[in-house]
């Protein structure tokens, strides 16, 4: 009983091995330029996001200001 339980394990881990095989891994210049890309995004979507509750907090102080 004990060896039935320990095959389904190899053979996942031995599958997990063949998939890992089959990936087509990025290479150096592709991770870096991906990067700079994520990173311009992020920061121009932060200042779309500043703008905006800025927007929203001026737009709130002068209701309340009225």
């Amino acid at each position: 009983m004990a060896d039935t339980q320990k095959k389904p394990k190899k053979n996942f881990f031995k599958g997990v091995r063949s998939e890992f095989k089959k990936i087509s891994w990025p290479g150096r210049d592709d991770v870096i330029k991906q990067t700079v890309v994520v990173t311009i995004i992020t920061f121009v979507v932060a200042l779309i996001i500043a703008a905006v509750d800025f927007g929203i907090k001026y737009g709130i102080n002068f209701l309340t200001g009225l």
